[in-house]
């Protein structure tokens, strides 16, 4: 069984992607970073130098000290239920879309980031 493309595809050729679709809803950058960083645990100088690197998504999440609280999130992206998504990388990247999907809603940032 081969990788899923997204896995090798860069996280710095998607992540304009994310802060596309927040601006598009009035929302900011810094929201994406932040909600980047809540759920990863990277700084902003870390993000900042796995964007410089083009890093892929797989070496990424790799590297990501992961907020434990990543498993409240829960709903639907793209017809899946992120929580039942059974490829651990995959369910990673799921939670990330839903957290960019929740900012472009108009979901006030605590919610976002389960406070």
């Amino acid at each position: 069984m081969s990788k899923h493309r997204i896995y090798t595809t860069s996280f710095a050729s998607v992540y304009p992607l994310y802060v596309a679709k927040a601006e598009k809803k009035g929302r900011t950058k810094a929201e994406v970073d932040e909600i980047i960083g809540w759920l990863t645990g990277f700084s902003a100088a870390e993000l900042a130098a796995h964007l410089e690197q083009k890093t892929d998504f797989e070496t990424f999440f790799a590297e990501a000290p992961l907020n434990p609280a990543r498993a409240e999130i829960k709903g639907v992206v793209c017809g899946v239920r992120v929580e039942e998504v059974a490829d651990p990388l995959m369910r990673e990247i799921r939670y990330l879309d839903k957290l960019i999907d929740e900012l472009a809603r108009g979901k006030a940032m605590a919610k976002i980031l389960r406070g």
